[in-house]
C-alpha cells in the first residue's frame, strides 16, 4: 500500500524564544508535518526546543532528527522521551544515529569508538529506550502507548538494526568516510540499501516508513548548476547522477512534486525532511501534493 507523504523540516537555528515561536507557526501554515531538530554540540538542546515548538502549534508532530546516541545514556533518554510527550501531548518521535563527528564527542569528553562500537551503543540504546518506555511502571509515563522511532544510517548493520526496532528508517543518499566527510551514494546504491533494508525486515507486520533527507531544494532552479552544488563535496558522482537523486529537488512546484511521487513508487521514500533554509522555498511542492 502507497503510504500518504510526510514532510518535515529540519531546524538548525532557535534565535530568541519568539522567533523559534514564528518559525515553527510558520512550518505549521506552509504545511510541513513536522517539525524537527538536530542534536549537535553549538546546537540548542533538542527536548527543550521540541517541546517549546509543540506549545507554539497545533498540529505538526515534533521529533529529533537525529540524536547522536553517544550523547545519551539509555535510562536518562527514557526519561527525557516520557516527559517530552508528556509535555507534547502525544505528538513526539524520536530520531536515533550512531554519531560521526568526532570533534563533538572529544568536545563533550565522550568517548567516540570505532564504528562497531558506536553501532554497539546505538543498538543498546534502542533496545532499552523502547522496553523502558512500554514497563508500566516506568515513570514518567509517555502518552504515545508506542513512542515512534526513527533510526538514521546508512550501513548494512544499522540496517538490520533498525529493521528489527525503528517504525521510521532515514536515509540520506551517503555515507561517511573514515574522515567524518560525506560520500555519495549513487542512485543505484541508494536503491540497493532500501532493498537490503527491506529484506531486514522480513515479514514485520506493519513495514517501516522510510525517510529521505534532502540536501538542495531550488523551486524553478536550473537542474545542472544546482546538481554542481550538490557535487561541492560529493565528486565522485557526475551531474547526470545526481539529476534524479532525491537528494537534489528542482524544477518547478509541479516537476519537483512529480519527481517526489517518482521516488515514492521507486525507492518507496513517502516521508521526506527539507532542511530550514528551504522552508519557504519547498512550501507550493507541499501544495502541489496534498492529499497525494
Amino acid at each position: 500500500m502507497t503510504r500518504p507523504f510526510r514532510f518535515g523540516v529540519n531546524m538548525l537555528d532557535i534565535g530568541t524564544r519568539a522567533a523559534w515561536r514564528e518559525k515553527c507557526r510558520k512550518a505549521e501554515a506552509l504545511g510541513y508535518d513536522v517539525v524537527l531538530v538536530p542534536d549537535h554540540l553549538g546546537m540548542p538542546a533538542p527536548f527543550p526546543a521540541l517541546v517549546a515548538a509543540a506549545e507554539a502549534t497545533e498540529r505538526p508532530r515534533v521529533g529529533t532528527f537525529v540524536l547522536n546516541a553517544g550523547f545519551w545514556n539509555p535510562a536518562l533518554l527514557a526519561r527525557e522521551v516520557a516527559s517530552t510527550d508528556l509535555l507534547t501531548d502525544g505528538r513526539l518521535e524520536l530520531g536515533l544515529g550512531a554519531g560521526y563527528v568526532q570533534a563533538e564527542h572529544d568536545g563533550a569528553g565522550l568517548p567516540f569508538g570505532s564504528p562497531r562500537e558506536r553501532v554497539d551503543h546505538l543498538e543498546r540504546t534502542l533496545t532499552e529506550v523502547r522496553r523502558l518506555l512500554g514497563d508500566p511502571e516506568h515513570g514518567p509515563a509517555a502518552v504515545q502507548p508506542r513512542v515512534p522511532l526513527l533510526a538514521g544510517g546508512n550501513g548494512k548493520r544499522v540496517l538490520r538494526i533498525a529493521a528489527q526496532h525503528a517504525d521510521i528508517m532515514a536515509f540520506t543518499g551517503g555515507g561517511t568516510g573514515p574522515d567524518g566527510q560525506p560520500r555519495p551514494l549513487a542512485p543505484a546504491g541508494l536503491a540497493e540499501s532500501v532493498a537490503a533494508f527491506r529484506a531486514f525486515e522480513g515479514d514485520r507486520a506493519e513495514p517501516a516508513e522510510l525517510n529521505f533527507l534532502v540536501q538542495i531544494v531550488a523551486v524553478g532552479g536550473d537542474p545542472r548548476v544546482k546538481a554542481r552544488e550538490l557535487m561541492g563535496y560529493r565528486e565522485e558522482l557526475g551531474v547526470e547522477d545526481f539529476l534524479d537523486h532525491p537528494s537534489l529537488l528542482t524544477g518547478s512546484a509541479k516537476e519537483i512534486a512529480d519527481s517526489l511521487r517518482a521516488h515514492r513508487k521507486h525507492y518507496g521514500f513517502s516521508y521526506f525532511t527539507i532542511l530550514e533554509p528551504y522552508l519557504e522555498a519547498f512550501a507550493p511542492v507541499i501544495e502541489e501534493l496534498q492529499g497525494s
